[in-house]
This record gives structure tokens, sequence and C-alpha cells, in this order.
């Protein structure tokens, strides 16, 4: 078999690369071809001079897997797509049951009936989630960090620390399938496709990217000081923080609109986009299916 790897050289705070190499010792007999994702500027062109029974393996992380997503919109794709994680974070590896280090698995189920998210005036198709508040903030200054260093980044660190001294929480509208709700002292308003992001937090613990409706959840954490969210948030990696009904609210439909009344960091599987007052996420039926 012929396999194409497109890795992502950036992923896993750089380890992508040399972890990548790893798929040679788990494909023995196959001819392997590597490609710098960061290179291609066509994918159009690299798919139609890949010949049909080429299988191609992605190797990276959540962020690889958003770019990826988002850059081949609309292409039709012939070849199997598999997904080798090589990423730091791997949340979507997790919401399959899946470790780091596993097998290549096929990706294309996953691929189909993605929902979208529209930012200042931009569309995007995510796989994990949309996160708004105090999470965007962590994605923000990790962005900011790793410019710095190349030393790995704690974002549980960051999120204490953002809870304690520097992030402030806002007031919100979230309008869920035509439904108005208000809240006021915000810090978290995550939108989610799957249930886990951030590196293992479970903001949506009963959210199912399987189910062929394709519902949304989104997250609201409210209504209390810093030392109140301090203590409760680490209860979210283990989806505990939904038993707070005073200060949690899990909304779930198609159509999701959430406005800030001031502009806070958001993040796309990983990616940050700066100073956001709102979005809105459509959830997209099985029969919508994108071409892959």
């Amino acid at each position: 078999m012929t396999d194409l790897i497109l890795f992502n050289p950036h992923a896993g705070d750089g380890t992508a690369g040399r972890e990548t190499r790893n798929l040679s010792k788990m494909l023995l007999g196959d001819s392997l071809k590597y490609q710098d994702m960061t290179e291609i500027d066509d994918y159009a062109k690299l798919f139609a001079g890949l010949d049909p029974e080429t299988r191609i393996i992605l190797s990276g992380g959540d962020g690889t897997l958003n770019r990826f997503i988002n850059d081949t919109e609309g292409l039709n794709i012939p070849n199997e797509i598999y997904y080798y994680a090589t990423g730091s974070g791997n949340d979507f590896l997790t919401d399959l049951g899946k470790t780091k280090g596993c097998e290549p698995f096929s990706l294309k189920e996953y691929l189909l009936g993605l929902p979208t998210v529209e930012v200042k005036g931009k569309r995007y198709r995510f796989l994990n989630g949309i996160g708004y508040g105090i999470d965007g903030y962590c994605c923000k200054v990790g962005d900011e960090q790793r410019e710095k260093s190349d030393k790995p980044i704690n974002y549980t660190a960051i999120a204490i620390k953002g809870l304690l001294f520097h992030y402030k929480p806002t007031n919100a509208v979230i309008t869920v399938d035509g439904v108005r709700h208000e809240f006021k002292k915000v810090w978290l308003a995550p939108t989610m496709f799957g249930r886990h992001y951030g590196g293992g937090m479970m903001p949506t613990p009963d959210q199912d990217r399987s189910d062929p409706s394709r519902k949304l959840s989104v997250m609201v954490y409210y209504g209390v000081g810093k030392l109140k969210a301090l203590m409760v948030f680490p209860s979210i990696f283990q989806g505990k923080h939904v038993e707070h009904r005073e200060m949690v609210s899990v909304l779930t439909g198609h159509d999701i609109t959430v406005e800030f009344d001031r502009p806070t960091p958001l993040q796309v599987d990983g990616e940050t986009i700066l100073d956001v007052k709102s979005y809105h996420a459509v959830g997209v039926p099985v029969r919508e299916t994108a071409n892959v």
C-alpha cells in the first residue's frame, strides 16, 4: 500500500515531526511519502495528482485536524483518510476512547455533517468545540507563551491564574433554536460537538458527536465569584461540574448564538481568534454531508 503522510511539524509542541516517523515501524511493507502540511497551498492540486488508491494519513493534533477540514472544505477526496495523533491535547482522540500512539484509524465517518461556526464574518467547520470566555483567554496566553519559549504550555495553570487574577467575567445573551437566555458573570460559554476540549476538559459530558441529529451543546459557567469559580473548576475534567446547577447550565440545539457584552478571545478547536463579541454555531444534519 502507498501512504501519503501529511504531518504538522508544529503539533505536539514541536514534537510531531519526530513522532510521525514512528509510522515507518507501524506500517511495515507500505510505501511511505511524507509531506509537511505547512508547505501545502493548494489541496485540490495535491489530491488531483494522487492515485485514488493512495491512503492519506494526517499526523498532528486537534489544531491540525481543524486546519485540514477547513482548508479542504468542498473538495471531493476519493482517497481514504486516516489519522495518527501526535498532538499535545488530542481531545478528538480522547472523545473516541483512543489513546496517543494507537495505530492510524479511518477519519471519513467523522468528517461528515460537521457543524459550523461564524465568527467576525468568517465561517469555519469544527470537530470538537468552540471555547469562549476564560478558555479562549487561555489559548491567547498560551500562544503568547509559545512565541517566547519552546517549553510545553500548561493551560491548567493559565486558567487558574486567569480565574484568580486576570480574567473578568462577562454578561451574556445565549439564543438556542430561537429561545433567548440571559446570564450574568459568565466565565465560560463553549459550544461543543464532541465532549472534550482544552486537553481533557469535559464541559458537556452528555454531548454525542455520533448522534445523527447533530445537536450541539452549549455549557454556561456563570453567576459566581472567582473563588467559587476556581473551587468548582477542577471538576470539569470529569464532567462533574454540571452537578452544580446553581452555576452551570447546559443547553442543546441546532442553532446557537452566544453574545458577550465585551470582546474576549475565542478558540475553535484550539485555534485562537481575538476580540470576539459573538459567535453563531449551527449543527448540520447527517444528510447534509461534506464531500469527503
